[in-house]
């Protein structure tokens, strides 16, 4: 089963990717210019915020994540969560638009939501954390991102490359908000967990069965999911400047390739990964090895990450926005390293019982401080990468693995398992801007190093020493 769900998610991720960069890529970015071209401030907002709501609804972990919100109804949690997506893509939008600092807007917002975490049932406050990073999803990270670029790139003064990164990171803050606010309106009396279920299979048969009886499910969940961005691609090319056939048709079998590359990636995850997953958890805390889980949990996380469809698209984008200064690579390993240190935290949990809180309100507020002193294109960079780093991957086979461990255990699922999507979105914000402090250490090294290679002894002898490599 494990095996079958790795090799259609390669193939699915590789398909994924190809139609994300060939049609939600250039949507998205066309998009995002002509509300910049708009003069009516309104209107650009409004669309924003109409364009906020139909992706977080067609969002697959959007789906998960209500089925597991106890004592509140899923199409109540999936509106709501839209329309805190929708508010912030608003906001987020406008402040590209007027040019707003994000470090003040994010300490701002993020100073709200650590206050109303003093008020919200602790059965809620775990899945407000994580819902921020579960409705940054396959679906809406490559069309807001995109979008971003596209803000930016009518710009063109000095820190229009660094303002076309932020918005999923404050398109994160909004489903947050909502499910903190739904906790003071419902009980968490009632409380239900759905158990992952272990399909028994003796041969390949029965695992093909077990795929081919999921795989219709996600293909039309994945379709529905698809069909509003593929509707507003449809009336924005009546509307707007009408594109070349060759580019619709490349558009078009975008589309092809990404529904069909999401259909298998998470059909694989879901049905090979998530029950390997909770199974996995079970079996390690049963043992005399409960404290080991802490560096197997980092191993896994370390490795897993690799795995999130939208990281790859992130690492290219800001490759490609830092001209190379900024390489995928090293993206790439601070982003590893920072969900390592989430899923050893998420585990010490688990053991230990520690609050949610007090791990994610001192992270916060270190991760905001840090934005203070970093280069702006990192504080945008980091932020988005915590919603980015948290994707299906992270739902449907970290999360099962904590709650097996959490059961095998005999502890509170809702306090002490849920929270793990929230610290993998923390850790990124993090280790991206030390990785930024290290750049800006580095620079202010070269620039000195490029001072001392020009000297001047006397106003008519002047010796200019350039070596190659500058």
């Amino acid at each position: 089963m494990f095996f079958v769900g790795a090799v259609m998610l390669i193939f699915g991720m590789g398909m994924f990717q190809l139609g994300a960069e060939t049609a939600m890529s250039p949507l998205g970015e066309s998009i995002g210019a002509s509300l910049t071209k708009s003069k009516k401030i309104v209107i650009a907002a409004v669309i924003s915020f109409v364009m906020g709501v139909l992706i977080t609804i067609a969002e697959p972990d959007l789906q998960i994540l209500s089925q597991q919100v106890p004592s509140i109804p899923n199409f109540t949690i999936i509106i709501t969560v839209a329309i805190g997506v929708g508010l912030f893509l608003a906001l987020a939008v406008l402040r590209i638009i007027h040019r707003i600092d994000l470090s003040r807007l994010l300490i701002i917002l993020y100073g709200v939501l650590l206050l109303f975490s003093f008020f919200v049932p602790k059965e809620f406050l775990a899945v407000a954390f994580d819902s921020g990073g579960v409705t940054t999803g396959p679906i809406t990270v490559p069309f807001i991102m995109a979008m971003g670029l596209g803000l930016s790139s009518m710009r063109g003064d000095k820190s229009a490359s660094s303002d076309s990164f932020g918005l999923v990171a404050l398109s994160s803050i909004g489903p947050i908000l909502a499910v903190m606010i739904l906790g003071f309106f419902y009980k968490p009396d009632g409380a239900s967990i759905s158990e992952t279920v272990i399909p028994e299979v003796i041969t390949m048969q029965d695992v093909a069965k077990a795929f081919a009886l999921e795989l219709p499910r996600y293909a039309k969940e994945v379709l529905i999911s698809m069909l509003p961005i593929v509707a507003v691609y449809a009336v924005f090319q009546l509307i707007g400047k009408r594109a070349h056939k060759r580019q619709q048709l490349r558009v078009i079998v975008g589309f092809i390739y990404t529904y069909i590359g999401l259909v298998l990636f998470l059909c694989g995850v879901n049905v090979g990964f998530a029950p390997v997953g909770s199974l996995l958890g079970e079996q390690l805390a049963a043992g005399n090895i409960k404290w080991f889980l802490v560096p197997i949990g980092m191993l896994i996380g370390y490795f897993i990450v690799k795995a999130e469809p939208a990281i790859q698209i992130l690492n290219r984008q800001v490759q490609t926005v830092t001209n190379g200064a900024i390489s995928a690579r090293s993206m790439n390993r601070a982003l590893s390293i920072g969900v390592a240190v989430s899923i050893g935290l998420a585990v010490l949990r688990i053991l230990t019982g520690i609050p949610i809180q007090y791990i994610v309100i001192p992270g916060y507020i270190i991760a905001l401080i840090m934005s203070l002193f970093v280069p702006k294109i990192f504080v945008g960079i980091a932020f988005d990468s915590g919603g980015v780093a948290s994707g299906p991957m992270t739902s449907t086979f970290l999360l099962p693995l904590c709650i097996g461990c959490c059961q095998a255990l005999g502890g509170n699922v809702m306090t002490d398992a849920f929270g793990v999507v929230a610290l993998v979105a923390l850790t990124p914000l993090i280790a991206i801007q030390i990785m930024g402090i290290a750049y800006r250490i580095k620079l202010n090294k070269q620039h000195k190093a490029d001072a001392q290679e020009y000297v001047i002894p006397d106003d008519s002898d002047m010796i200019i020493e350039i070596e190659e490599e500058f």
